[in-house]
């Protein structure tokens, strides 16, 4: 199944993200990497190969639960 778009975010600097994707049962986000020592201190360990993003709450509007259309894979 190939990634369908949902949205970007339309108060993005640059219009480059964050970005929303749908992926069959998943959602792919792009988002602003998390730096900051203090929200990874707080958070802890992580498993290898995941990385905390910063998503704005505004780009909820994107997914189709929130949007009214339901799980489109149900």
């Amino acid at each position: 199944m190939a990634l369908r778009f949902l949205g970007k975010d339309p108060d993005s600097p640059d219009g480059d993200s964050p970005t929303v994707w749908e992926d069959g049962d998943d959602y792919i986000l792009q988002g602003f990497t998390i730096t900051d020592t203090a929200t990874l201190q707080h958070v802890g360990d992580m498993p290898e190969g995941e990385m905390l993003i910063r998503f704005p709450k505004r780009m909820m509007q994107f997914f189709p639960e929130v949007a009214g259309g339901g799980n489109s894979n149900a």
